[in-house]
């Protein structure tokens, strides 16, 4: 069975920093693609950055330069780096791992990040 867990999230004041993590189990981490997207209430969910098993990181424009995905790949873990955070990033953050080809998609729970002073 796949697990995702996330972790990391809590209330944090514009301009601050905070690291999601997202521990997978169940699958072979390295075989997969991994993502974080977000939602708001009332919004879609966003793709907010991937990261390919071949370790390509891509990231939606409004969280270039001030986050980054990384993985390690021997502890099953993908990372999100969060800096300069605005209220906007608010959202249910949630972990996606992804083989397209095998039509493979698993999701997290989720972890709350708020941004407010």
């Amino acid at each position: 069975q796949v697990q995702l867990v996330e972790s990391g999230g809590g209330l944090v004041q514009p301009g601050g920093s905070l690291r999601l993590s997202c521990v997978a189990s169940g699958l072979t981490f390295s075989f997969y693609d991994m993502g974080w997207y977000r939602q708001d209430q009332g919004k879609e969910r966003e793709l907010v950055a991937m990261i390919t098993r071949g370790n390509n990181p891509n990231y939606v424009d409004s969280v270039k330069g001030r986050f980054t995905i990384s993985r390690d790949n021997a502890n099953n873990t993908v990372y999100l780096q969060m800096y300069s955070l605005k209220p906007e990033d608010t959202a249910v953050y949630v972990c996606n791992a992804r083989r397209t080809l095998f039509l493979e998609n698993y999701w997290g729970q989720g972890t709350q990040v708020t941004v407010s002073s």
